[in-house]
């Protein structure tokens, strides 16, 4: 708990407006986009700048309260829910765009700023920023950062930290550091902004970006190919590959979920094929049209029933729409659903795809799977009810049998949802004890009084979710 010296401190630094302790206000932000997790903050704190983060921190590290930093709360591994109390660090008032650099190529950015807002902003003056979480309509750029967010264009363009140049971090003790900056090349120490980059703001507080950008691309299509075997779907996504060709996006829905995004979305989606792969492709035009009748062969001879190409940009727009709101439709269905992220190689996708089928089956649980197979991330998504004690036994196991197929194929337990609270009894599968050993030793030195977002990354228990309520 706050004590009303505190309060009255951290009114001082923000201004006692931005300073919220109602029942009300910590209920809002006591959960995220995670099922299953809620703790209620002891209040929630929305610093105007750098300096004030600063103090906050510095403050917070003197009393050994809690920071928890968040963005729109939609990270989907618990990682802003506040399971250990104290506050909600909010970025409300810095989300501004501070600079769009064209002789450099570069945006540098505050933490509050929309995704889809900064890729517009640079778009109009025919730039490019490729990461588009499935988020990106709410996401902030702090929480891209924090989670190291990929998207649909992640198999042609990378994820988040590729496109981070520098930034700017309150470190536990309050004191503000630069990383990197505008710079092509810089090996001037330890690599910095990638080590806080995806640490899920365990290791310090991010209060400026700068970024990358490249140019736009010339022209892009979109075609959709359909299956009625899954298996077949998930070899063209491999033979794609090896063909050396790598689309923009090269993504992957089962027969579930095209049912239940088409009759969220009302497109004209076919439902009565196994699967579909949506496949983009961007850059100059002969590319992009000697790339598509490639990719098309490939899709007949792997038994694709039909191959057709988006004729407009509205229609390609739609089926990019659809495939973003898949956990939209899908959460409509049960009280409970819980989307996952284990990722395989490339070369391994249509077995971890037969996995996953054969896995929902031994557990009778339901199993939608989408995702970006392109680059080996699947989306398992079990729709069910938190409310079944004996189903979510179920469920548990389920998932714990699909982490560990994929680590069996060479893959992980997370491809961009980070580990959180959620994935954090599983981590051990991935790294093995040293491996944890040696992050926790990072995060010690760090942060030693162990106050930036406590109980994330790191379980208390190595056997099951821990399901925090308040």
């Amino acid at each position: 708990m706050l004590t009303q010296k505190v309060k009255k401190q951290l009114e001082n630094i923000v201004g006692k407006e931005n300073v919220e302790d109602s029942q009300a206000a910590k209920l809002v932000y006591s959960y995220d986009a995670t099922p299953q997790f809620q703790s209620l903050p002891d209040a929630i704190v929305s610093p105007r700048n750098t300096e004030e983060v600063s103090k906050i921190v510095k403050l917070c590290n003197d009393h050994k309260i809690p920071i928890v930093p968040r963005g729109s709360g939609t990270n989907l591994c618990a990682g802003t829910c506040p399971i250990e109390g104290g506050i909600v660090l909010l970025f409300k008032h810095m989300n501004n765009i501070i600079e769009i650099d064209e002789d450099n190529l570069t945006v540098t950015v505050q933490p509050g700023v929309i995704t889809l807002d900064l890729i517009q902003e640079v778009e109009k003056k025919g730039l490019f920023y490729p990461p588009d979480p499935s988020s990106m309509k709410i996401s902030t750029i702090g929480g891209n950062l924090n989670e190291n967010s990929g998207g649909l264009r992640g198999l042609k363009y990378g994820v988040t930290r590729d496109y981070v140049l520098g930034l700017e971090v309150v470190l536990p003790n309050g004191h503000i550091i630069r990383t990197g900056g505008k710079l092509a090349k810089d090996v001037a120490g330890y690599d910095l902004t990638r080590l806080f980059i995806g640490s899920e703001g365990t290791l310090g507080i991010i209060t400026e970006a700068t970024l990358k950008l490249v140019p736009m691309p010339e022209t892009k299509k979109t075609m959709l190919a359909l299956y009625q075997d899954l298996e077949a779907a998930a070899r063209s996504v491999s033979k794609i590959i090896a063909n050396r060709i790598i689309p923009t996006t090269l993504e992957f829905l089962d027969q579930p979920t095209l049912e239940v995004v088409e009759d969220f979305t009302k497109i004209g989606l076919p439902t009565n094929v196994k699967a579909v792969l949506l496949i983009e492709q961007d850059g100059n035009k002969e590319q992009v049209d000697r790339d598509l009748d490639k990719i098309q062969k490939i899709c007949l001879e792997e038994s694709a029933i039909s191959v057709q190409i988006a004729q407009t940009e509205e229609e390609a727009n739609e089926l990019r729409t659809a495939r973003r709101s898949a956990l939209s439709a899908l959460a409509r269905l049960k009280p409970t659903t819980i989307l996952e992220d284990a990722t395989v190689p490339r070369s391994e996708i249509a077995k971890m795809v037969k996995a996953i089928e054969e896995i929902a089956n031994q557990y009778n649980v339901r199993i939608c799977t989408f995702g970006h197979a392109g680059d080996g991330n699947l989306h398992p998504t079990c729709l069910t009810d938190v409310r079944d004690q004996e189903e979510m036994e179920r469920v548990e196991k389920a998932f714990e049998a699909i982490f560990q197929k994929a680590i069996e194929l060479g893959g992980t337990i997370t491809g961009e949802h980070g580990v959180g609270a959620m994935k954090a009894p599983y981590l051990h599968l991935k790294l093995g004890e040293s491996g944890i050993l040696a992050m926790k030793q990072i995060k010690q030195a760090f942060d030693p009084n162990h106050i930036m977002n406590p109980g994330k990354v790191f379980a208390k228990s190595e056997r099951k979710r821990v399901v925090v309520t308040s």
